[in-house]
């Protein structure tokens, strides 16, 4: 018989975006862009710190955003995010989503959320 691993996935990732400069680093990296989403979904959160680590593992079950940081044999790095209602999960380079020497993701401008959504995020959007 055949020692095969099988990966369970810990929740459903929605619709998948990925943007054009990470799927081209992908394709340069000749990393197929299902094997990161396997990862993602199976739970390895690639090189994030210990704290986003636990807090994704709290927000599998909690309903919150969920990261992963992968890095690529050239240095760059593969930033994967799925939204806490996990209608989508979005692939793009941590240098498109962070500024320039900031080695932790922050969000950019152009998201209107915040990183982890609070109560309050929560009240505005039921209402």
């Amino acid at each position: 018989m055949n020692n095969i691993t099988r990966l369970k996935p810990l929740f459903h990732p929605g619709r998948l975006l990925i943007t054009p400069e990470a799927h081209a680093k992908l394709q340069t990296s000749q990393i197929p862009v299902i094997s990161v989403m396997l990862r993602h979904i199976a739970g390895d959160w690639g090189c994030v710190c210990d704290e986003d680590r636990a807090q994704n593992d709290l927000s599998i079950a909690a309903g919150l955003r969920l990261l992963s940081i992968y890095p690529l044999p050239d240095g760059a790095r593969i930033l994967v995010v799925t939204e806490w209602d996990r209608s989508q999960t979005a692939i793009e380079l941590l240098e498109e989503a962070a500024p320039s020497g900031i080695s932790h993701p922050q969000p950019t401008v152009r998201r209107s959320y915040p990183a982890w959504p609070d109560v309050t995020y929560q009240a505005r959007i039921a209402a």
